[in-house]
């Protein structure tokens, strides 16, 4: 995940993030992780300079107030970046890059992710070197007090004078590709590629080096294709049966929720005990640690202790390579092959999505690792929903948020994203959390003690969900022959006999879905007692295609011979069944979509939609449309889908009428004639996005006014005091805010986990809606989504409630707070009323932190970047000033304001 824009909002003028990667940074057996930001800027003397950045950070790094500076190291002169092994690190295709960076002062380690993105972060820093170049060492170098003569993949160096490069021989995706053109005629002798390969090595280097690949991996790990290679790849895509036959490998997949324990027992009775050796482990943890230091930013020790108990646990008979390794928060999946396999893993990527509060917290929510396997895509999926028996529908909604947001770049950036349901298999396990309703706890147990699973089975809430065609749609269960694996009193097999007596429940579960899969066993496992789940596993068998490399090239020669055949320099023609699309009553944070078909004709063409004249982007801000690029063959279609969806950002010009639902899109054929697609709607103005001075004056609902009076008062200045102007005396604060805060007083005062766990889609909807029209007697939703409605709230206001011109006095005056009070008299008395209101009601849920489990701290994290957001343009907290502003924010939750 390209996480530049959090960090671009950290710069100051001038200087620009070009790209972003999220690494480790290795010192010894420690792993922290970090963020590396290449930095464009301008120096007094004029130029353009280049620097990394590097952050320690939290893990949905979604703004600036996700990350912190924690060093600065110029690309200068002296300045060197070299691949390397680390000690006992074994090499295989599809592994993380280990890069070493020096300079004159500092020596740093990092292991940054296998991937098209990291290629494209090396790429860029090679670029950025003033004057580098590669050298190739008759040995791969290893890293910096590791021992020699161990095997690594090779080196990489940005060195002080020539040119760069990082080694474009390399067959399997770790040498990064980077443009010589602009080197000149003659290539350094130095450049020559590396001569002690292994045989696979050759073969893969030859597989990659000419359209004659052998497998899908290596074709769509080729950086750009022509459109007679596009043409090619897929024909070669669709005959794919022709030259490929079906191997079954085992897969064994496994979840575990620890309840933020560390590991106090081998593993080994659930990883490998009375199993064959599998070929691949798929390993997935919940709740890895349950701190408020792990929910807020990303760094837990108890990543590395999972992970090594993980290593030892694996099947004694075979030899594992780790391939990837990805962590939300407490949710983390780990993958490892057997060693013989690892030739064959390619196109690795992972990627998180987050579905706590706002979208953005990674307390639930998912992780996945999708790859190659031969010629056989896989997508492994870990997730841990909603908690609470009666949350089932936002379990439901959590999935569909995962299904929808997970997507995986492509090596080839012509190529959209792939989401997770675009592989040959899917592997989905987790912390599920559905659980048995209906039936009460003694009935429950009673159950399991006569074994009658079917019986408990029929009251299972994913099973009603599946049936129903809510959730998991055209995946796969074994039967539950096990009895539930949650809640059990921690170190023991009873059920939980705490005061909450929770329900027993198979939370934890392993679906699957695909052809050529059969399930092997399904099963949980007693022995372990360290949580208060147990743990689950599932072995599979699953049929991977590999390639008959002689009829793979017979099949390749006849694609070829049919191409020759063809008129290439005919013009591409498509047909559009729609041109014209209109979003009717559009509202803030509701999506809307129109489709359309394109119909090729004749001629295999390439798509995309493409800029107009001096314009940034194929499209306004709150439109987008997917795929916008693709490719046809002869007579096939496509769907387009033109998504509108209006959030913080655009909110405010729509209301003013600054912006409206009005766009033209252009769709370029390559090597044809453009076509021009109209869209046009209506947007129905909100209370959210406008300023508060603005809601202040509007006494009326706003869907009530008329839109030339909301432009009006949206676009009026903000005063600090009464300018006395002819308008009414504004309201104290928003009516809308009043209402929100009024209905959690009212009803969420004592409630848990408030503003800690997200609310449900439709509700917001709804709550918005009353909000709108004044029909606050209709609102009707759980707490939980008001509390969510209310942040929303003020995160989409264009002027926060400390204004941004007070911003750096509030920083400096934190911790003494006569002076902060000071700061906060002279805000406009609308964004002080709020404050103030705010504050005290606040204050008024510390009163019952008993009941609701909240603390100064969570509050101060939660609203702190909400009401207290640096301005725009302005250089980024480090971490001693983000302490700052949470205790800003701090000092008034334990006084009065």
């Amino acid at each position: 995940m390209d996480q530049s824009v959090a960090i671009q909002e950290t710069l100051a003028e001038g200087e620009y993030c070009i790209i972003a990667v999220q690494g480790a940074l290795c010192e010894g057996e420690s792993r922290q992780s970090r963020l590396l930001g290449l930095v464009c800027y301008r120096p007094e003397h004029g130029g353009q300079e280049h620097a990394l950045f590097l952050y320690t950070h939290r893990r949905m790094a979604v703004t600036g107030d996700d990350v912190s500076l924690d060093q600065i190291v110029p690309i200068s002169r002296d300045f060197a970046l070299e691949e390397v092994s680390l000690d006992g690190e074994v090499y295989f295709l599809g592994s993380d890059v280990t890069v070493q960076l020096d300079t004159a002062e500092l020596s740093l380690v990092f292991q940054l992710p296998f991937g098209s993105h990291t290629r494209t972060f090396l790429q860029e820093v090679a670029r950025a070197c003033p004057g580098a170049r590669s050298r190739s060492p008759s040995r791969p170098r290893r890293a910096a007090g590791t021992q020699p003569g161990a095997p690594g993949p090779g080196a990489l160096e940005l060195a002080e004078a020539g040119g760069s490069s990082f080694d474009e021989s390399r067959p399997d995706g770790k040498g990064l590709l980077v443009d010589q053109s602009s080197w000149g005629q003659d290539k350094p002798e130095n450049l020559l590629p590396r001569q002690n390969k292994s045989k696979s090595d050759i073969i893969d280097m030859v597989r990659s080096s000419t359209i004659t690949v052998s497998d899908k991996a290596h074709i769509l790990s080729m950086q750009k294709f022509g459109l007679r290679d596009t043409i090619v790849k897929s024909h070669l895509m669709q005959k794919e049966e022709d030259y490929t036959y079906i191997q079954n490998f085992r897969f064994f997949v496994g979840t575990y929720n620890v309840n933020g324990q560390s590991p106090k027992e081998c593993l080994q009775p659930w990883l490998s005990h009375g199993i064959q050796a599998p070929d691949v482990y798929c390993v997935g943890f919940q709740e890895l640690d349950l701190s408020k230091e792990a929910f807020f930013f990303h760094d837990t020790p108890k990543e590395e202790e999972w992970f090594k108990a993980v290593s030892e646990g694996l099947h004694p008979d075979a030899k594992y390579a780790k391939v990837k390794l990805i962590r939300l928060v407490g949710i983390m999946l780990l993958l490892y092959v057997k060693q013989e396999h690892a030739a064959y893993i390619s196109e690795v990527e992972a990627e998180m999505v987050g579905t706590g509060i706002m979208g953005r917290m990674g307390n639930k929510g998912g992780v996945a690792i999708r790859f190659q396997f031969h010629n056989t895509s896989i997508c492994v999926v870990n997730s841990h929903l909603a908690a609470h028996t009666e949350e089932y529908e936002r379990r439901n909604q959590d999935y569909k948020d995962i299904c929808s947001r997970m997507q995986f770049r492509q090596v080839d950036p012509s190529l959209p994203p792939l989401t997770i349901s675009k592989h040959d298999v899917i592997l989905w396990l987790g912390d599920l959390n559905y659980r048995i309703e209906e039936l009460d706890v003694e009935k429950v147990k009673k159950l399991i003690e006569e074994k009658a699973f079917q019986t408990l089975y029929a009251n299972d809430q994913l099973r009603a969900q599946v049936a129903a065609k809510t959730v998991f749609e055209g995946f796969n269960e074994g039967e539950l022959t096990f009895q539930p694996t949650y809640k059990y009193d921690t170190g023991s097999d009873d059920w939980d006999t705490s005061d909450k007596c929770r329900a027993p429940a198979w939370c934890d579960r392993v679906l699957w879905k695909g052809k050529n899969i059969t399930q092997l066993s399904y099963q949980s496992h007693m022995a372990l007692k360290t949580s208060d789940h147990k743990p689950v596993s599932s072995v599979f068998d699953i049929g991977v295609r590999v390639v008959n490399e002689e009829l793979y090239r017979k099949t390749l020669e006849e694609i070829v011979r049919s191409l020759d055949k063809m008129e290439n320099d005919s013009i591409p023609s498509v047909s559009l069944s729609k041109r014209e699309f209109c979003f009717q009553n559009v509202k803030y944070m509701q999506l809307q979509i129109e489709s359309f078909t394109i119909r090729n004709g004749q001629v295999p063409c390439q798509f995309e939609f493409i800029n107009k004249p001096d314009e940034e982007s194929y499209c306004k801000q709150w439109l987008s449309a997917n795929p916008s690029r693709g490719f046809l063959l002869p007579d096939s279609a496509i769907e387009i889908e033109l998504e509108l969806f209006v959030n913080k950002t655009t909110a405010t010009k729509l209301n003013s009428g600054e912006d409206k639902i009005e766009d033209i899109l252009v769709l370029h054929l390559d090597r044809g004639k453009d076509y021009f697609l109209s869209v046009s709607g209506n947007y129905l103005p909100s209370c959210f996005g406008l300023p508060i001075h603005t809601l202040c004056y509007m006494k009326e609902p706003i869907l009530d006014l008329p839109l030339e009076s909301i432009r009006e008062l949206t676009l009026m200045q903000l005063q600090t005091e009464d300018d006395g102007s002819q308008l009414e005396r504004p309201m104290d604060i928003p009516k809308e805010l009043l209402m929100m805060v009024d209905y959690l007083y009212r009803n969420a005062i004592q409630q848990e986990d408030l503003f800690q766990q997200p609310g449900l889609r439709l509700e917001f909807e709804h709550i918005r809606d009353c909000l709108d029209t004044g029909m606050i007697d209709t609102l009707s939703a759980s707490n939980h989504s008001i509390a969510e409605a209310l942040l929303l709230f003020l995160e989409s206001l264009p002027e926060p409630v400390i204004c941004y011109s007070v911003y750096h006095d509030c920083l400096e005056c934190s911790g003494n707070l006569t002076a902060s009070k000071q700061v906060i008299a002279t805000l406009p008395a609308c964004h002080r009323n709020v404050f103030i209101y705010l504050m005290a009601f606040l204050q008024e849920l510390l009163k019952n932190s008993a009941k609701n489990h909240l603390d100064g701290n969570i509050l101060a994290s939660i609203f702190g970047s909400l009401l207290l957001r640096n301005p725009a343009g302005h250089q980024k907290l480090e971490v001693a000033e983000k302490k700052k502003a949470q205790e800003f924010i701090h000092q008034f939750l334990c006084n009065s304001p």
